[in-house]
Formats: structure tokens, sequence, C-alpha cells
């Protein structure tokens, strides 16, 4: 079985996981919750030319941030769409 590399961040949620951190949700709370998760489905493809230092940039903020710099890229994407 191949051994998953966590980022920092899912390590200290899996950390809270497990010392119970985290409480049950039911009814309201966990239909706003599966809805908010549906509206960030990713379900088209976009294909871009951006400045190479640009890229370079990305990838430098996203490596510091733990994550994929396409998710990053998203993510930003996301939050001026709004």
């Amino acid at each position: 079985m191949r051994k998953i590399k966590l980022s920092p961040q899912e390590k200290e949620t899996e950390k809270d996981l497990l010392d119970g951190i985290y409480i049950p949700v039911k009814g309201d709370e966990l239909q706003s919750i599966a809805k908010a998760i549906a509206r960030r489905k990713k379900d088209a493809v976009l294909n871009i030319r951006i400045n190479s230092k640009d890229l370079e940039n990305i990838r430098r903020k996203s490596n510091n941030l733990g994550i994929k710099y396409q998710t990053f890229i998203s993510e930003v994407l996301h939050k001026v769409a709004l």
C-alpha cells in the first residue's frame, strides 16, 4: 500500500480528529455544509497562457501554503468570481 504524504495543514487536521476536537453535525447545518461543498465542485476545464514569471511566483506561493499550484489558482479564481 502506498504511503500518503500529508501537508502540514492535513497533519494538523488529522491530529485534531484523533484528539476529538471536531463535533458531529446534523440536520440543517449538515445540509448547509453539503450545499457549500457541492458549490465548490470543479466541473469545467480552463486553459490559459500566462507569463512564466507569474507562474513561477504562483507555484512558490502555493508551495509555501502546502497546496498544489492548480488548487491555489482555482481558489484565487473562486474568490474573485464571488
